[in-house]
């Protein structure tokens, strides 16, 4: 079967509402107004989807949504992105998840913001369901939110055996775990060619007293490793080459998105065939550039943009 497309993304389906402004809310019947109301993609997989397009990648998607106003806001969303959606499983009568982000402004003190996820179908998606037809049409298998995943998760070792036998590289993005459990990856990791936690996850993953040490121990595990760490850049590791990688001045208005839109840029980078740290380099402005407009994917740069940026740091990263 003929490869059709650079990535395929096994994934959930969801918008995000975004509620910006003194998003804390009061109970007791309290009403407060926000400064803004937005309905955007969301969904860490499919915005690291748009990413990947916006990059110049083909990317297909397999995910479940319904047959409900959320869904077909989706699918309309991701298909004018020129993302693939043949292969997406609506439901009709069950509901498509949605996320609902309270964005307070940075400069408030603590958090950017907080997240509020109706499930939904979201945890719908098996390992069955992506065939190995599907599989063999693509060079890449890329899975986000493993922890939102659920249904997903036992077979995940088997289809990223299946995957690696048909041919193609995977990379694994787990977010956030509301469990806060961290557990079962002892199997999954040493499948997983890049392995793209932030500094938070790759800490309560591993253990780990740092970034430096978690690096070490998820390096040990998985092929190639790359650690975000929001405004300070990224870390990367493979064997015994590893890099750092500082973020660029960005007039940050919304981070959501930022960390799939810089994972994009780093697989994208491996696809080429490109150094760790020009892999690096491209992920982290990609990732801040995402954060220039408010939803994970209105940012998101497009090639020349990215490698102008790139340039503009350093001459000879291009």
């Amino acid at each position: 079967m003929r490869v059709l497309f650079d990535i395929l993304v096994a994934g959930e389906i969801n918008p995000d509402l975004i509620l910006s402004g003194q998003v804390e809310p009061v109970f007791g019947q309290a009403e407060r107004l926000v400064d803004s109301a937005d309905l955007v993609v969301g969904s860490s997989s499919v915005i690291f989807a748009c990413a990947a397009v916006r990059l110049g990648l083909k990317a297909a998607f397999i995910g479940l949504c319904g047959e409900d106003i959320f869904g077909r806001f989706m699918l309309a969303e991701m298909q004018k992105r020129g993302i693939n959606i043949e292969h997406v499983i609506v439901r009709p009568g069950e509901q498509t998840g949605l996320s609902v982000i309270l964005n307070r402004p940075l400069g408030r003190g603590g958090d950017d913001r907080a997240i509020l996820t109706y499930p939904g179908l979201i945890p719908a998606l098996t390992a069955e369901a992506v065939t190995d037809d599907l599989l063999r049409q693509a060079r890449h298998l890329h899975i986000a939110s493993y922890f939102l995943q659920t249904r997903l998760q036992p077979g995940l070792p088997g289809l990223f055996r299946r995957a690696r036998r048909l041919g193609l590289t995977t990379s694994l993005d787990t977010n956030y775990d509301p469990s806060e459990m961290w557990a079962g990856f002892e199997e999954l990791l040493p499948l997983v060619d890049v392995f793209l936690p932030n500094a938070q996850e790759a800490l309560s993953l591993t253990r780990a007293a740092s970034v430096d040490q978690a690096l070490e121990q998820l390096s040990g595990l998985s092929k190639t490793v790359a650690i975000k760490l929001g405004r300070g850049g990224a870390v990367a590791r493979r064997g015994n080459e590893q890099r750092r990688a500082g973020s660029i001045p960005v007039q940050v208005v919304d981070t959501v998105g930022a960390g799939d839109t810089f994972d994009a840029g780093f697989i994208y980078g491996w696809l080429q065939d490109w150094s760790l740290e020009k892999s690096l380099q491209l992920a982290c402005v990609c990732g801040a550039l995402s954060t220039r407009q408010a939803g994970g994917t209105r940012g998101q740069p497009s090639l020349p943009e990215a490698l102008q940026r790139m340039a503009e740091l350093n001459p000879d990263s291009t």
